[in-house]
């Protein structure tokens, strides 16, 4: 479907783009016209790029494409700051009356990363992990096929600074499969067509941007980009606050405020907003498409995208856990915490009972469990402060993620699409994505099922729906994608689908509808020996993993901070320090259940009865 897309950037343009740029009051002078004059891109189909042996006997085979680092990730203002958390860590000198011991409910990105920062410190932490796999939102496991069933299609961008310096102090770097730096979407009208924003390479941001944005002429008109220009360019000059101070309004209600016209919403911010948190743009704060509109904006390289070269346990998760038992800590799966038990005198915590019956003590203890979780295990005394009253305002938004497996090789791009469907958010072909699902015969489709519940914008609940509805209404949807390929249009009936698996997340990241961040918490709890991570709670990267993984960090900051003695760096906002607020104490109602839902994690079938961890 890419065989004919071209896109080639003239001098001409180059003039035009760097118009473009200066509106938005970003460049003063124009480059020069040789910057873009010899560029010519033509995205093509890339299966089997870079071919190699595939895989065998389910190692890590070398049929995908593999792009090195986008060297200009590592100079942006943002990884020198997360750096600098890196290096407080690495340099604290904890002596032997200072060194605590932490307890980490929550084996997802963020309990790991936490884990990872305090062992730096020299600290003694320890993780309570309740399924008998790491990861949380990011887990996969195997079936009785071999093959890898995964919670979600996780994509790592340019503009994930925490992430990129955990890879890079974890000496993984290599495992990131870097793409073609473009954003390619489907032509709504035009089924099988396909169209892509190009960057051109070493172009700085804000041009290289302003260059993708005015070359596509398949998905905006000159007019409609420059009506975009009024809304964007208060966060371009007033930063975070601006972006902060739209989380009142839904990308609608911004979009009506600044006069951008309808198909802005259509062509861009529906595809954004359902991949950004799988949600309509009706129901979505604007503050999350400005908050990755900033990044992709200021830095070169920050839309550009990556894939895990594998499965996210082994080729992720497993080097965070093997650090932190290097160091003398522990990373335990199979540990549900049943109650987080409290002293009498002052409510702080006394121990974790586990559901086995065994009480966990440390000196210090962090959840990072999804928000729908630890709502469950609030201690009564705990559930009338305002810090943890407020959680009620925050909620999981449902996804689905579907893999589906062909017969034979597809036509697809390497990397990442939006596929502009009702139903469907984005997709990526793993046999030419990843190492470890290459193929040179066989597609594996991965996508992403959103909205898929009427509370995200979907007319129907597709979370109660069989496997069999799912995936019958995916495959009508790629009928559409790749009329050539998928179909009774397609010669001979076309691909045949021969595996397909339907993982359900009825809760995953926080819904960022508007209003939500004032509820997110701060790390630094009013409980002295208690800290929050999570995604979901106050960081500046939202729900993603980037997310996860600075929230971790943060909350071992503040750990550290307090074992030290000094003064931590969290601040209560007014709703979590309010002490005229009375609410009544809620006794817990525990996590019931022992199966991946239950702990917030994805699922195949449905109710208790599940194979899988």
């Amino acid at each position: 479907p890419l065989s004919r897309m071209r896109v080639t950037i003239s001098a001409a343009a180059a003039a035009t783009a760097a118009a473009y740029a200066a509106l938005l009051g970003l460049a003063t002078t124009p480059p020069a016209a040789t910057a873009f004059s010899s560029l010519s891109m033509t995205a093509t189909t890339s299966g089997g790029a870079g071919a190699g042996d595939g895989v065998v006997g389910g190692a890590v085979g070398k049929t995908s494409s593999r792009l090195p680092t986008p060297p200009r990730i590592k100079k942006t203002a943002n990884w020198n700051e997360a750096a600098a958390l890196s290096k407080k860590f690495r340099d604290e000198k904890v002596s032997d009356s200072d060194r605590k011991t932490v307890a980490i409910i929550g084996g997802g990105l963020s309990g790991l990363a936490c884990a990872k920062y305090l062992s730096d410190a020299g600290h003694v932490p320890a993780v309570y992990e309740a399924r008998t796999v790491l990861g949380g939102k990011v887990s996969a496991w195997q079936d009785d096929d071999g093959d890898w069933i995964e919670t979600g299609l996780h994509i790592f961008f340019g503009a994930y600074p925490n992430v990129m310096n955990l890879f890079e102090e974890l000496n993984i770097e290599d495992r990131l499969q870097w793409k073609p730096h473009r954003m390619t979407f489907a032509v709504a009208d035009r089924p099988g067509e396909f169209t892509s924003f190009e960057f051109p390479p070493g172009v700085p941001a804000p041009l290289n941007m302003a260059a993708a944005i005015l070359t596509n002429t398949e998905m905006l008109t000159l007019e409609e980009k420059v009506r975009m220009v009024p809304g964007l360019l208060p966060m371009l000059l007033e930063g975070q606050s601006f972006i902060d101070a739209q989380d009142e309004l839904s990308v609608l209600q911004f979009m009506t405020k600044y006069g951008m016209p309808e198909r802005i919403n259509e062509e861009i911010f529906v595809a954004m907003g359902k991949a950004l948190d799988f949600i309509d743009p009706d129901r979505l704060s604007m503050s999350v498409v400005l908050t990755a509109m900033n990044r992709f904006i200021n830095e070169a390289d920050g839309s550009q995208t990556a894939f895990l070269d594998g499965n996210q346990p082994d080729r992720l998760c497993k080097p965070m856990a093997e650090h932190v038992e290097g160091r003398g800590g522990k990373v335990l799966t199979g540990k549900p915490v049943a109650s987080i038990e409290l002293n009498d005198d002052d409510n702080t915590v006394k121990c974790l009972k586990l559901a086995n019956g065994e009480e966990i003590t440390a000196d210090l203890y962090v959840s990072a469990m999804p928000v729908d979780v630890i709502k469950k295990l609030i201690p009564a005394p705990w559930s009338a402060m305002p810090y943890f009253r407020q959680l009620d305002e925050l909620e999981g938004v449902p996804v689905i993620n579907i893999q589906l497996w062909f017969d034979r090789k597809l036509t697809s791009v390497d990397g990442l699409c939006f596929s502009r469907s009702p139903l469907l958010s984005v997709y990526a072909d793993m046999s030419v994505c990843c190492d470890e699902y290459a193929s040179l015969t066989n597609s594996m489709l991965e996508l992403v099922f959103a909205p898929c519940s009427p509370v995200a914008g979907s007319d129907k609940n597709w979370i109660a729906a069989t496997d069999d509805e799912i995936v019958s209404a995916t495959m009508k949807e790629l009928e559409r994608l790749f009329p050539s390929e998928i179909g009774p249009m397609a010669p001979g009936g076309g691909a045949i689908l021969t595996k397909g698996t339907v993982v359900r997340v009825p809760r995953s990241v926080y819904a960022a509808t508007p209003g939500r961040n004032k509820f997110r918490p701060c790390q630094d709890s009013p409980i002295d020996n208690f800290v929050m991570a999570g995604d979901f709670a106050s960081q500046k990267y939202l729900g993603s993993m980037e997310g996860a993984v600075l929230s971790g960090k943060l909350a071992a900051e503040v750990v550290c901070d307090r074992a030290a003695g000094r003064t931590t760096r969290g601040k209560m906002k007014g709703i979590e320090a309010d002490g005229r607020a009375v609410h009544e104490e809620r006794r817990p109602v525990g996590v019931r259940g022992n199966f991946p839902i239950a702990f917030g994690g994805g699922q195949q079938g449905s109710g208790s009865d599940v194979s899988h961890p």
